[in-house]
């Protein structure tokens, strides 16, 4: 990271919030910020529980996290 606000320096969520907007937020019309909010937040429960990426070898983010859980724990 430079500092400059250069897209690579966080490529992961540039790209996790180009996946939001196409496949959430650019599909709903939405009567107040509160509904937008609520919708992005349920969107992203789903994204990290039941959403399989092919990155994470068809796994959600959060089967990855519980895989990796007891080795975070024993490296501190």
């Amino acid at each position: 990271m430079d500092g400059r606000g250069a897209w690579r320096d966080n490529v992961v969520v540039e790209r996790l919030w180009k996946t939001v907007k196409y496949e959430r937020a650019y599909l709903h019309s939405y009567d107040t910020v509160s509904d937008a909010r609520r919708s992005i937040m349920e969107y992203m429960d789903w994204y990290n529980k039941e959403r399989p990426h092919s990155r994470l070898g068809r796994k959600t983010p959060d089967e990855v996290y519980a895989e990796r859980m007891p080795q975070v724990k024993m490296a501190m």
